[in-house]
Parts: C-alpha cells; structure tokens; sequence
C-alpha cells in the first residue's frame, strides 16, 4: 500500500457529451513522489480527464478528491499567442502572478534557459516555449504537476533532456507528476506508473507490466508491445515497484 500522501484521486469518474461517452466509471490516483503517465490514442479522453482531475469542468458521475491545501501546477498542450499582440516571456511568466525577477531567473536557469526575458513567446522555438510553460507552472512550487504533452512539437533529442528535466523536479520540489504523452518510449525512462486509456481504464501498473496487458495491446498492437519489450529489457533500470498485473479500472497502489 502506497503510505505517500494523495494528492488527486478521480473515482469512477463517466462524462459524456450528447450521445458520445467520453469517460466510463475512470479511476486514478496521483501521489507524492510519483510520476503517473497517461497514455491513450487520440480522442481516447485524456484532456477531458485532466480536465475533470484539476475540476475545470465537472464529471457526470463519480467524483474527485484533491488534497488539502495542494498547490497545483498546469502546463496546457497548446498556448496561442497572438502575433499582432505578442508578450514577451517575462510578461507571459508574470501574467496574473506575483513573483519576483529573481525568483524569474532563477526559475529560467532551473528549466535550463537564458536570459529570454525579453523575447517574444512567438519568437523561441518549440522546446524553449515548453520549459517556458515548464517555469510558469512551478511559479507556486507545486504539490501536483500536470503535464499535457510537454513534448509535443519537439525533436527527440530535447524531449530525452526535458524528461530528464521533469524526472529531477519530481526529486527537486518532491512533487506528484501526472504527464500525459504519446511518446511511449520515453514514458518507459522514469515512469512509476502507467494508465492506458481508451474512455476506460484498459489497464495500468509499471511500465513493464503495461506494455505485455492484453488491455495495452488491444490499443496499441502486438508489434509495439513486443518493440517496448525490448526496449524496456535493453534499458535496464529498476523501478523499484511490483511487476503484477492490475484489474481493469483498478489504480494500483505504489510504494
């Protein structure tokens, strides 16, 4: 039995639009110290579920259960800017915030970035706008971070160093990390647990408990299991949690 503490717990949460059943009776739970990877195909509910988990908008059923007094840190999938209008990275880090120019810098240096203060978001490249998002979202030394892609739209170099970003502020703030990604391989890296999606809960645990489920495989096929399998021997790591399988729409507990 996990003895972290919780910080966000979504029970037999359903939530439909019209006819569509976008969740079905969807269970999770993120703790302290733990990265939790989401993981599903496109339109398989995973923003709706965060959604609902950071209470943005209500399930239709279940319910959620957040921690007290948790702070909570959100980098969403997208940020539109408009060119005609655009802010520079010091007003985008300080939009509705209080925060000090050091405790700015400092935040920059912490997510590996220059002195950008004064560069157009639309101006810097994909990875500089993520750790950018990155540094707004540990503004308030969050409890909880939710992570809506953070490597969409950047090459695979820079995604390997960010993870490895996200794992260390995981360690660093001693924070609960809850990540959404399509990029299997590097979710096999550090995550503590793993929870496929597709409207319910196909399975989750440990990555390499996931990845061999037949839950996984109905969604993602036997060819990527077989090639995560591997990938998953050949990296050789330790995640230190146990390799049983988990029950459909049950969250496994972690240590």
């Amino acid at each position: 039995m996990n003895q972290r503490e919780l910080l966000v717990q979504a029970e037999s949460v359903s939530y439909r639009i019209g006819n569509y059943q976008i969740l079905d009776s969807v269970d999770i739970s993120v703790h302290r110290g733990e990265i939790v990877t989401l993981i599903g195909t496109n339109g398989a509910g995973k923003s709706t579920l965060v959604r609902i988990l950071l209470q943005l908008i209500k399930p239709d059923q279940g319910k959620v259960i957040k921690g007290l007094n948790i702070r909570v840190g959100y980098t969403p999938q997208y940020v539109h800017s408009a060119p005609v209008l655009p802010l520079t990275v010091k007003h985008f880090l300080t939009l509705g915030e209080s925060a000090s120019i050091e405790r700015i810098h400092e935040l920059l240096e912490e997510v590996g970035l220059g002195d950008i203060l004064n560069s157009p978001i639309t101006g810097i490249s994909g990875g500089e706008l993520h750790r950018v998002m990155l540094a707004r979202a540990l503004l308030r030394k969050p409890d909880l971070l939710v992570l809506d892609e953070p490597m969409a739209g950047i090459d695979v170099a820079s995604q390997n160093k960010l993870y490895k970003l996200i794992v260390d502020i995981r360690d660093r703030y001693d924070c609960g990390i809850l990540l959404v990604s399509h990029d299997l391989y590097i979710v096999m890296a550090a995550t503590n647990m793993v929870v496929c999606l597709n409207h319910h809960i196909c399975c989750c645990g440990p990555p390499q408990t996931v990845i061999t489920h037949p839950g996984f495989i109905s969604v993602f096929g036997q060819d990527l299991s077989d090639t995560l399998a591997f990938y998953s021997h050949r990296h050789d790591h330790d995640h230190g949690h146990s390799t049983d399988f988990v029950e459909l729409g049950t969250p496994s507990k972690t240590t």
